[in-house]
Protein backbone atom coordinates (compact mmCIF):
# COMPACT_ATOMS: atom_id res chain seq x y z
CA UNK A 1 0.00 0.00 0.00
CA UNK A 2 1.19 3.48 -0.77
CA UNK A 3 0.31 6.09 1.25
CA UNK A 4 0.65 10.06 0.92
CA UNK A 5 1.38 11.87 4.30
CA UNK A 6 0.88 15.55 4.02
CA UNK A 7 2.18 16.63 7.34
CA UNK A 8 4.32 19.65 8.75
CA UNK A 9 4.79 19.11 12.06
CA UNK A 10 8.56 18.06 11.96
CA UNK A 11 8.56 15.70 15.01
CA UNK A 12 4.56 14.35 14.12
CA UNK A 13 5.96 13.49 10.78
CA UNK A 14 9.06 12.00 11.36
CA UNK A 15 6.77 9.77 13.75
CA UNK A 16 4.49 9.13 11.57
CA UNK A 17 6.62 8.01 8.70
CA UNK A 18 8.67 6.15 10.43
CA UNK A 19 6.14 3.71 12.10
CA UNK A 20 4.25 3.24 8.66
CA UNK A 21 7.27 2.07 7.18
CA UNK A 22 7.79 -0.14 10.14
CA UNK A 23 4.32 -1.34 9.58
CA UNK A 24 5.26 -2.55 5.69
CA UNK A 25 3.78 0.66 4.04
CA UNK A 26 5.43 2.48 1.40
CA UNK A 27 5.04 6.78 2.25
CA UNK A 28 5.57 9.30 0.37
CA UNK A 29 5.99 12.79 3.09
CA UNK A 30 5.06 15.91 1.91
CA UNK A 31 5.58 19.03 3.89
CA UNK A 32 3.13 21.76 2.57
CA UNK A 33 -0.46 22.16 0.47
CA UNK A 34 1.58 23.12 -3.08
CA UNK A 35 3.96 19.98 -2.65
CA UNK A 36 0.75 17.35 -1.47
CA UNK A 37 -0.94 18.98 -4.99
CA UNK A 38 1.95 18.39 -7.15
CA UNK A 39 2.19 14.79 -5.36
CA UNK A 40 -1.35 14.14 -5.90
CA UNK A 41 -0.94 14.99 -9.92
CA UNK A 42 1.96 12.92 -10.51
CA UNK A 43 1.80 9.72 -8.27
CA UNK A 44 -1.03 7.04 -7.62
CA UNK A 45 -1.81 6.45 -3.80
CA UNK A 46 -3.89 3.86 -2.28
CA UNK A 47 -4.82 6.41 0.84
CA UNK A 48 -3.77 9.75 1.94
CA UNK A 49 -3.22 11.32 5.71
CA UNK A 50 -3.52 15.30 5.46
CA UNK A 51 -3.35 17.77 7.85
CA UNK A 52 -5.37 20.89 7.72
CA UNK A 53 -3.04 23.40 8.49
CA UNK A 54 -0.25 22.81 5.99
CA UNK A 55 1.49 25.64 4.79
CA UNK A 56 0.90 27.38 1.20
CA UNK A 57 -2.43 25.87 1.03
CA UNK A 58 -4.57 24.62 3.28
CA UNK A 59 -5.70 20.44 3.53
CA UNK A 60 -9.24 21.17 3.09
CA UNK A 61 -8.86 23.02 0.12
CA UNK A 62 -6.19 19.85 -1.17
CA UNK A 63 -8.96 17.48 -0.57
CA UNK A 64 -11.60 19.73 -2.21
CA UNK A 65 -9.74 20.08 -5.19
CA UNK A 66 -9.03 16.27 -5.31
CA UNK A 67 -12.96 15.74 -4.84
CA UNK A 68 -13.40 17.84 -7.66
CA UNK A 69 -11.82 15.81 -9.72
CA UNK A 70 -13.84 12.94 -9.04
CA UNK A 71 -10.90 11.40 -7.56
CA UNK A 72 -12.13 9.01 -4.40
CA UNK A 73 -8.98 7.84 -2.87
CA UNK A 74 -9.43 7.21 0.47
CA UNK A 75 -8.60 10.67 2.98
CA UNK A 76 -8.21 10.69 6.33
CA UNK A 77 -7.73 14.11 7.78
CA UNK A 78 -5.11 14.42 10.70
CA UNK A 79 -5.19 17.66 12.70
CA UNK A 80 -5.18 19.44 16.13
CA UNK A 81 -8.74 21.35 15.08
CA UNK A 82 -11.00 19.51 16.96
CA UNK A 83 -14.35 21.74 17.00
CA UNK A 84 -17.53 19.81 15.34
CA UNK A 85 -17.76 22.31 12.76
CA UNK A 86 -14.21 21.79 11.68
CA UNK A 87 -14.96 17.70 11.35
CA UNK A 88 -18.18 17.93 9.52
CA UNK A 89 -16.44 20.71 7.02
CA UNK A 90 -13.83 17.85 6.23
CA UNK A 91 -16.46 14.87 6.27
CA UNK A 92 -18.80 17.42 3.90
CA UNK A 93 -15.94 17.29 1.93
CA UNK A 94 -15.05 13.96 1.04
CA UNK A 95 -12.41 13.07 3.88
CA UNK A 96 -13.05 9.26 4.80
CA UNK A 97 -12.07 9.57 8.37
CA UNK A 98 -10.65 12.46 10.59
CA UNK A 99 -8.79 12.19 13.38
CA UNK A 100 -7.96 14.50 16.34
CA UNK A 101 -3.87 15.53 17.60
CA UNK A 102 -2.23 13.81 19.46
CA UNK A 103 -4.03 10.19 18.40
CA UNK A 104 -2.61 6.84 19.41
CA UNK A 105 -1.08 5.40 15.95
CA UNK A 106 -3.03 2.05 16.86
CA UNK A 107 -6.32 4.23 15.83
CA UNK A 108 -4.54 5.70 12.73
CA UNK A 109 -3.70 1.70 11.85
Amino acid sequence: MRILLAEDDEYLHSALMLALKHKGYSVDGVKSGPEAQSALLTNLYDLVLIDLGLPGLDGLTVLEELRSRGDDMPVIIITARDSIDDRISGLDLGANDYLVKPFDFRELE
